[in-house]
């Protein structure tokens, strides 16, 4: 650690005489430091009241764990997958504080009045102020903060990016019909973000708070009933650095499926066969691309109320159901069912289940029931192995019958009485990570049975760390509304930051029977650059664009046509968030970290690196004002109209589209037109590079493999494409190198069309070495279109004006 002291100006000085004051009011008078010792997994301090360890998990990466006296140390956390690393570190003692000198994160400890404060780079990072604490019903842990920074994280919410000043209950609970605010919903991770580039994240899983300042007195407080007083800080040079960091320590979500990257018919729900196959049918009809059908609660029941828990078909409105999802999957439609873990007592698996044992239970070690909105029930204890085994071999079945993947419902617990006793604790101890191993049992069971078939795992409860297990979070039962519309973009980018990145909205909105055309189709519009493309609604009003007016259908097809053209790059998104932990939403302070009023913005977001979206969230509007980031231009996708980096415009609205823009440079992989990503192969790939003369080098990556099967790219059945440009004075050199992984023979791509956008004149000639190679320049749209052989693993395309 360098801490440089240099001459400063008086009120400069003045200042800083009165942070530390308030430093060291901010100190813990009472806990007195008694010794120390240096381990081999880090440092262990001791206290008159406890004691602290401290272990790094990379030098950018550190836990520290305070230990009350009379208390031993709980090793077993839900969310950490990373091990411990010995970190070169040096520890020096004088009589007033500990310094602990690491090539990354370093930690001062003031010894009387005791206080731990982390410092990387030279720059302090946080401090604790009184550290753990106990009163009233809660632990607490506390930390200061200074008075500008904004506060992230806390799981989903709709409260605006800037959470500070809230008090957040850590409790995962639906919200039906919520709107533009909701202070409680389905995730509730004990995470958070700093303006300054840190995370904490704390490690525990009891439920509790997380205040965020709401007393105003610069303070950030975990608080919980019981559990670890662990927590880990994460910090990095830059935003991506931080979000690979706490996806290395909580796992990275693995690479899913690519047909689920495509459209999704869904609705609660459909009643029959006949109706699942019809409106499939539709689809095809009107050539709007699809790939996946969710069937909701009607496949195990006709009523909503008193069938939860059947968990098989009802063989009367489904009919061989095998043959459906056959049928359904050789159009390359893939049929997903809904479960939820609740077994009512007049569901046809209740005395199964009681037999089996697999229920949560009371204080007398009977199952444990109770009313809920569909009836009474127990509550399957998946904490339970054996309530597991009993649970996945349903599971197991109906995946052997051909399902293609799962949605996990209700799974908050949506009611969760505090009396309940589960295999691993109380109701409150192990409520927020239900989700969380209902998503790992369903995850290692396909793992162990099928593993050659990545699972779809939709889930709308979940817990830090629960991406590692291909969860899909949803935002909930949110409003058919312009209210409910316009959170959807913070909720998906806060989630992101947290390592679920596939947060998404129900499109269109699912609670009330609001027809409202414009909502629905700006809503799917904005869904073309959210992770998921996946309407669903109550059945009222529907929720499929084939069933809309003809006007509402034509501009939703748009939108989707335009979803499956950017698959190759969507599908690219998808493969370094796997790898690198990267979101694909991402928020605008990326790009500008020092910007401080970006921290508060949603409205305007960066799909992946190379795309800036500003989604209409607003009803009857003809302009929108759009922040363009520095460092590059951008270019509109639909006029070519060009906006310097660092400026902000008003932009007039279209019907067709919302406002959309290209990185000036960007290479972009898309696809010609599909109606299912079944058919995708390398044939269909185009890269389309967006000229700007300013930009004198850019990148991009394409990443291909079979789309299907688990971990190709650490097996190395993969294939990459890098692609490069590079802006002379007279010419555009433009070169695509292909790579394969070690387990694949050769690369299936053998020629690509290069389509270059925004080229004023036709150039003079295009180069492939020496060889002339022929081309087509649409004057009117400003293209240059290059069909390209690739006859070596380098291939450089000269264009000469």
């Amino acid at each position: 650690m360098k801490v440089l002291l240099k001459e400063v100006p008086k009120m400069a000085f003045l200042n800083v005489l009165f942070l530390l004051s308030f430093s060291l009011a901010a100190q813990n008078p009472n806990r007195n430091f008694e010794s120390l010792e240096k381990t081999e997994a880090g440092v262990e301090i001791t206290t008159n009241d406890g004691k602290f360890l401290f272990r790094y998990y990379t030098p950018e990466i550190i836990e520290a764990s305070f230990i009350p006296e009379g208390e031993s140390f709980d090793e077993n956390s839900h969310a950490v997958v990373l091990e411990p690393l010995e970190v070169n570190l040096t520890v020096s003692e004088t009589e007033n504080t500990i310094t602990i000198d690491s090539e990354g994160l370093d930690i001062e400890v003031s010894k009387m009045p005791f206080q731990v404060t982390y410092y990387f780079e030279g720059e302090k990072v946080i401090s604790e102020k009184s550290g753990y604490s106990t009163g009233g019903e809660h632990e607490k842990l506390n930390f200061n903060l200074t008075e500008t920074e904004v506060l992230m994280g806390g799981g989903a919410r709709a409260l605006g990016m800037n959470r500070r000043g809230n008090r957040l209950q850590l409790y995962n609970r639906a919200h039906y019909g919520y709107e533009s605010k909701s202070e409680l919903l389905n995730f509730t991770l004990p995470v958070v973000l700093s303006s300054e580039k840190y995370m904490l994240h704390f490690d525990n899983a009891p439920i509790g708070y997380l205040d965020l300042d709401s007393d105003h007195s610069n303070t950030l407080t975990y608080e919980t009933i019981s559990g670890r007083k662990t927590y880990q800080l994460i910090v990095g040079k830059t935003w991506e650095n931080i979000m690979s960091n706490y996806t290395l320590l909580t796992g990275r979500q693995p690479l899913p499926p690519r047909w689920a990257l495509g459209n999704f018919s869904s609705r609660f729900g459909y009643h029959s066969r006949e109706e699942v196959q019809n409106t499939i049918q539709k689809f095809r009809e009107e050539k709007i691309p699809v790939d996946a059908v969710i069937i909701d609660l009607f496949w195990f029941g006709h009523e909503i109320m008193g069938t939860m828990g059947n968990l098989e078909f009802v063989t009367d409105s489904f009919p061989q159901p095998e043959e459906m999802i056959g049928d359904l999957a050789e159009d390359g439609v893939k049929t997903i069912l809904v479960t939820e873990p609740f077994i009512l007592t007049t569901s046809n698996r209740w005395e199964e289940a009681v037999e089996n044992d697999v229920l949560a239970k009371d204080s007398l070690g009977n199952p444990f029931t109770y009313d809920f909105y569909f009836g009474n029930t127990g509550l399957i204890d998946v904490f339970d192995p054996e309530a597991r085994d009993w649970f996945w071999n349903i599971y197991e079945e109906l995946t052997e019958m051909g399902v293609g993947g799962w949605w996990g419902d209700l799974g908050e617990p949506e009611v969760h009485p505090e009396g309940l006793l589960h295999a691993t604790g109380t109701a409150n101890e192990v409520h927020n990570i239900y989700g969380h191993y209902w998503a790992k049992m369903i995850y290692e069971g396909y793992r162990e049975d099928f593993p050659r078939q990545r699972p779809f795992i939709l889930m709308r409860a979940g817990a830090a760390g629960s991406q590692r297990f291909g969860m899909i979070p949803w935002s909930g039962d949110v409003n058919r509304s312009w209210g409910g519309l316009k959170p959807q973009p913070e909720i998906s980018l806060q989630m992101g930051l947290q390592g679920l990145a596939y947060m998404h909205s129900d499109l269109g909105g699912f609670a009330g029977d609001n027809l409202n055309d414009e909502l629905y189709v700006r809503w799917l519009q904005y869904g073309v650059f959210q992770p998921i493309y996946r309407p669903h609604a109550q059945e009222a009003v529907p929720s499929e664009p084939v069933f809309r007016e003809p006007k509402t259908k034509a501009l939703s097809k748009k939108a989707i046509e335009l979803r499956y053209q950017l698959l190759p790059y969507n599908y690219t998104l998808a493969f370094r968030n796997s790898t690198e932990g990267l979101p694909l939403m991402r928020p605008l302070f990326f790009e500008e970290p020092d910007n401080f009023r970006l921290y508060s913005m949603a409205g305007t977001y960066l799909w992946g690196k190379d795309f800036l979206i500003s989604p209409v969230l607003q009803e009857n509007v003809s302009s929108q004002e759009v922040y363009f980031p520095k460092e590059s231009n951008w270019i509109d996708f639909y006029s070519g109209e060009k906006y310097e980096g660092g400026s902000t415009a008003v932009i007039g609205l279209e019907e067709e589209y919302i406002p959309t823009f290209v990185r000036g440079g960007a290479i972009i992989p898309m696809a010609k037109p599909l109606q299912t990503t079944q058919n995708f192969s390398a044939e269909d790939v185009e890269v389309h590079y967006f000229f700007d003369p300013v930009t004198e080098k850019s990148s991009g990556i394409l990443f291909h493999d079979d789309g299907k099967t688990p971990e190709t790219y650490q097996t190395g059945d993969y294939e990459l494409l890098n692609f490069e440009s590079e802006v002379g004075k007279n010419e555009v050199t433009f070169s695509i190198k292909r790579s394969v992984g070690n387990n694949r023979k050769s690369s299936e791509f053998k020629k690509l069309n290069v389509v270059v956008h925004h080229m004023n004149t036709a150039p003079k000639r295009v180069n492939m070495g020496t060889e002339k190679i022929p081309f087509r320049y649409d004057k009117e749209r400003r293209q240059l279109i290059i069909p390209v052989e690739l006859k070596t693993d380098l291939t450089k395309i000269k264009i000469t004006n």
